[in-house]
């Protein structure tokens, strides 16, 4: 089991224009990829041969960060970069956890990873909340190819998005808004909500990724 969502928290503000949103990546410890690899592990009931596995500082650097904008590189790709750091690992599959940029339903803002957003008109009839885009990837120990789960969990996604009021494990109060953004790494509330909802989205969706076969 591989994660790397948690050393980046992105904290965003979107005004009625584009010249007004505003983003900054905080660096944090909270721990994220420690409670990842604690779901994966309830979610086995404990499984012993669920294992953690550690890679160099920057090795996915390239899958967050690619290189080549216009022809893909293999090479930055999940599989690959799983390839690189386990050539003695020898696991059937690995489960990598990782974030993503997301759009913000009914907008074209773009939320990037793990974070918080506040938008509104000025200082005026403005709101917030907290986001967690985390992807679950399946790639077979072998062969190094991304297993497909394309239907996993669908009933109770579905279910979370057709709430009819919403949900508060996203909501957060202005004044818990980071302002500055770098205060956001020492944010006890930040940390604890954060937490709180990216455990509700694997506990979702990680019975079916780990399903068998």
């Amino acid at each position: 089991m591989i994660s790397v969502i948690g050393e980046r928290y992105s904290v965003q503000k979107f005004g009625l224009t584009i010249f007004e949103n505003e983003e900054t990546e905080v660096p944090i410890d909270w721990g994220l990829d420690d409670l990842v690899f604690a779901r994966v592990k309830a979610a086995t009931g404990g499984d012993p041969g669920v294992r953690r596995i550690a890679f160099p500082k920057g090795a996915f650097e390239p899958f967050y960060n690619p290189k080549s904008r216009f022809i893909p590189d293999p090479n930055e790709r999940l599989p690959a970069i799983v390839r690189g750091i386990t050539p003695n690992v020898s696991c059937d599959r690995y489960l990598v956890a990782t974030t993503y940029k997301g759009e913000l339903p009914g907008s074209r803002m773009m939320l990037n990873g793990i974070g918080t957003f506040n938008q509104g008109l000025g200082n005026l009839i403005r709101h917030s909340h907290l986001f967690a885009n985390i992807s679950i990837n399946l790639i077979d120990g072998r062969s190094y190819e991304e297993i497909k789960r394309p239907f996993v969990n669908f009933g109770a996604n579905f279910a979370a998005s057709m709430r009819l009021t919403e949900d508060p494990l996203n909501k957060l109060d202005n004044d818990q808004f980071p302002n500055p953004p770098a205060t956001a790494s020492s944010s006890t509330i930040l940390r604890e909500k954060t937490r709180a909802l990216i455990t509700d989205r694997l506990d979702r969706g990680l019975p079916g990724y780990l399903k068998q076969d």
